[in-house]
């Protein structure tokens, strides 16, 4: 049996702010049981909600010399779906509204929860074969296993990856201040490993040490090797190029099923959509007070609302996208200036523009099963997972030729009736503008063909069974047997 255990900040059921949770609390359970022990480990953080921690039970806990003192670790565990999660308590560092706030603080808490991490293991009676870590969060973990952490024969040959799900996040700080919280030495503070443009980098220590190093898309693992994407580090990922691979991320299949769920008022399959989800379209309309009506082509967005998402692109053609023809459906929270955006355009089409300035998941899934259309113009985007359920769900996407929407939105060939979608290639508001209006008029002029994208699109699988076999194979890999 190879052991594996997955390293993180956030895993789904327990805490999520963002898609590392989905990735991290996923994969395990597509894991092939018999021949993989896949656990999760990550913070028991005081937001974590009740019924949650009432799953919990007490393992055992001791005390670590940290930055001088003792600190408490506790050690909890719980089962959920056959999957054995871990989480490290120490209530001085793990407390709060969020897993995530002042920048240095989370540097500190982050280097003790990898500690805390490393010195449970032999206590827990788990010696993982590998360690998968996630982010900048465990960056270090990998460069404490090519210690031999702390001198112990206990972690000799224990192998590492380490997982990028967005480079722009690094875990930087001046390199007193890294040095200090991680407790490494100086022979650790160069450019050849952790120190960055005169600062340490968390993420770097992770690059240059994991055994192998992934991405969550193959396009983004291409991309991130140049300057524009690279955030500062693309000529170390260019170096390890030969240990970088991408490995796009899936979905839950059961959690996002047109036909069972049950946050929509009309289930459909692929077979009967071309019925139901206009129904699930006026139910939409109704409850966000739009005119009514099962014709007029609906483009959705359900996002951060940052630049990052694309939504400059948005704002310089936003009266040309609100025709009357189109009605325009947007849902959450992010940078003033773009809710702000949202807000006027909402109030100056009133009968086209509807902007939900909050976050509820039960909408979210409204407005993938009730939109024509699904528009994602990011910058960048390492992965993008509504991309992937906007498929599933039969909502054409429109998107930018990046990272992971290149590589899951296949662009529609009107010659050769193929894809799953609509797509442009450069960073350009005219450029989306016209991807826009095209798919705007093969809905309204080709309703056949429309139809067809969606059986298309539908078809699709972007579970998390594919990526799975490619995590399995990468594991046998490094551990070799």
């Amino acid at each position: 049996m190879k052991k594996i255990l997955m390293l993180a900040s956030e895993a789904v059921p327990f805490i999520k702010t963002g898609g590392l949770a989905d990735v991290v609390g996923s994969l395990p359970r597509k894991m092939d049981k018999k021949y993989f022990d896949c656990r999760i480990m990550i913070p028991k953080y005081t937001c974590i909600k009740q019924e949650m921690k009432e799953k919990m039970e007490y393992v055992t806990h001791f005390y670590m010399k940290y930055l001088g003192e003792d600190k408490y670790v506790g050690i909890l565990k719980s089962e959920i779906e056959g999957i054995t999660y871990y989480f490290i308590d120490n209530e001085e560092y793990f407390s709060g509204n969020s897993p995530y706030g002042d920048w240095l603080w989370d540097l500190q808490k982050f280097c003790f929860f990898q500690k805390a991490a490393l010195n449970s293991l032999p206590l827990i009676g788990f010696r993982p074969d590998v360690i998968h870590c996630h982010d900048w969060q465990t960056g270090l973990v990998p460069v404490y296993l090519h210690d031999d952490y702390e001198g112990g024969d206990f972690y000799r040959g224990i192998k590492s990856v380490f997982t990028i799900h967005n480079l722009k996040f690094q875990g930087v700080w001046d390199v007193k201040t890294v040095r200090y919280l991680s407790e490494l030495s100086d022979y650790y503070f160069t450019p050849d490993k952790l120190e960055a443009y005169k600062d340490g980098n968390l993420l770097k220590g992770g690059v240059v040490y994991a055994d192998r190093v992934t991405t969550v898309s193959r396009s983004y693992a291409e991309e991130i090797k140049s300057e524009f994407y690279g955030e500062g580090l693309d000529g170390l990922l260019r170096a390890r190029s030969n240990s970088l691979r991408g490995i796009v991320n899936g979905i839950d299949y059961k959690e996002f099923d047109p036909e069972t769920d049950s946050k929509i008022a009309f289930n459909y399959n692929q077979m009967n959509f071309r019925k139901e989800k206009k129904r699930d379209k006026e139910e939409l309309q109704k409850s966000l007070g739009l005119p009514v009506d099962k014709n007029k082509f609906m483009i959705g967005i359900v996002s951060r609302l940052t630049s990052q998402k694309g939504l400059d692109l948005v704002s310089c053609v936003m009266d040309e996208i609100c025709t009357d023809d189109v009605q325009f459906v947007v849902l959450g929270t992010g940078d003033e200036q773009y809710e702000n955006m949202f807000r006027h355009y909402a109030w100056k089409y009133p009968e086209r523009v509807s902007a939900q300035i909050y976050y509820s998941d039960d909408l979210a899934h409204k407005i993938y099963a009730g939109c024509d259309a699904y528009l994602m113009p990011s910058l960048f985007e390492p992965c993008g997972l509504s991309q992937l359920i906007a498929l599933r769900y039969g909502t054409v996407p429109i998107v930018r030729e990046t990272g992971g929407l290149k590589d899951t939105v296949e662009a529609y060939n009107e010659f050769e009736s193929t894809g799953t979608g609509f797509s442009f290639a450069n960073y350009n508001a005219h450029e989306m503008l016209g991807t826009i209006n095209y798919a705007k008029s093969v809905y309204y002029n080709r309703r056949r063909e429309w139809n067809k994208i969606i059986d298309r699109a539908m078809l699709k699988d972007f579970s998390w069974n594919s990526s799975a076999l490619e995590y399995q194979a990468l594991y046998d890999e490094l551990i070799g047997y």
